[in-house]
């Protein structure tokens, strides 16, 4: 038994020396995060992370979850899951309490694998694999002037450092703009490179539809969130009029979330956060779901060290998506924007070694926090 002593969230914030936006318009001028600490009676501390704003996540946490989990069995972690969501879900089953559950969550699975001297791919199931492709999520909307050409040169550095697939933003208000940014980017990184674009839901479905059209012929392997997120009949509109495979869902949360996504063949692709749709526990669920209805799941990441290694910990143990001879198992997504947490809040960073990187074998989570880093960026 490992009862629960402390809960401590660390919100931390640091400036972005090169502030860009995407199709939604909003300027990331800072990265931040809320971490979540838990440490046990006997000595043990586990280290999580939520998706999104993170004094929200903060308040849910102190507030709500804390108190509720305090002398509680860390071993016990999807009854946890389950008293934690039925205590809040009447105030709202989605959003930012979802992502505070979901950095718990994480935390104590990290506190389980130390417990038992094993990395958490073990404790949930094993791993497919012992490494994964991974592709650069980057090319933003940075400098209105040369749109194009800044996003032809980050390209070629991607490929130059040996990522293998590479997903850029569109959304720029222009359709034949963006057709001709993606064109570029093409070329420039040729066509061994896998290439997918991301819109941030800024589309309307007929838009979608043609946008996605023209994206067909320059081999664009998923469009990712092109309309809407609570458009799930504009979704089934888009992915079946469109050959190429279409994704979503970084925005939904939970099983009962995933449900009618995956039941209704909504998307070709899920993107569950583990740090937002309900923690390493739901994404699990998540998964399984997707699986039965033959969607594949391919999870989203967007956030620190913490998070990308729970990330890595959850790829590990799905299978590939469908088995086969030469498989095609699914695929990181390895952020490349200013981010000094993902950089290094683990004292050994998480890094790209000839377009892969390696599921953590260490306990846990796999990696040790810099508390310097914390004490560095710390909000307030």
């Amino acid at each position: 038994m490992s009862p629960i002593k402390k809960v401590t969230c660390h919100v931390v914030s640091a400036p972005v020396e090169r502030p860009f936006t995407s199709s939604r318009g909003w300027l990331y001028k800072t990265r931040g995060s809320c971490i979540v600490e838990i440490e046990t009676a006997d000595g043990i501390t586990g280290w999580g992370e939520c998706y999104g704003p993170s004094a929200v996540a903060k308040a849910y946490i102190e507030t709500q979850f804390a108190p509720r989990i305090i002398g509680r069995d860390a071993f016990d972690v999807e009854v946890i899951w389950e008293d934690l969501y039925n205590r809040i879900k009447d105030y709202g089953a989605r959003g930012m309490v979802t992502s505070a559950m979901s950095g718990i969550d994480i935390a104590l699975w990290d506190i389980i694998g130390k417990a038992c001297g094993q990395p958490i791919h073990k404790l949930i199931g094993g791993a497919h694999r012992t490494e994964v492709t991974a592709y650069a999520t980057g090319l933003y909307f940075i400098d209105m002037d040369r749109l194009i050409e800044e996003a032809v040169e980050e390209a070629r550095d991607y490929v130059e450092q040996g990522f293998v697939a590479v997903k850029m933003k569109i959304g720029l208000g222009d359709p034949k703009l963006d057709i001709r940014r993606v064109a570029a980017v093409r070329e420039a990184i040729g066509e061994k490179v896998r290439l997918m674009v991301d819109a941030n839901h800024c589309f309307t479905v007929p838009q979608a539809i043609r946008l996605g059209r023209e994206l067909e012929k320059l081999d664009v392997e998923w469009f990712e969130e092109p309309i809407s997120p609570e458009d799930i009949d504009g979704y089934v509109e888009v992915t079946r009029a469109l050959d190429m495979a279409v994704a979503g869902g970084e925005n939904e949360f939970t099983r009962w979330g995933f449900r009618d996504l995956v039941v209704r063949k909504a998307m070709d692709i899920v993107q569950p956060d583990v740090c937002a749709a309900g923690g390493i526990s739901e994404c699990r669920k998540i998964a399984t779901l997707a699986s039965a209805h033959g969607v594949e799941c391919v999870p989203h990441a967007w956030g620190s060290a913490i998070g990308l290694a729970a990330t890595l910990h959850f790829l590990a143990s799905l299978p590939d998506q469908p088995p086969s001879f030469r498989p095609m198992p699914p695929l990181l997504e390895f952020e490349q924007c200013e981010n000094p947490f993902r950089d290094h809040l683990s004292r050994e960073p998480i890094k790209l070694e000839r377009g892969k990187v390696q599921i953590p074998t260490g306990p846990g989570l796999g990696i040790e926090i810099d508390r310097s880093v914390l004490d560095r960026y710390r909000v307030g």
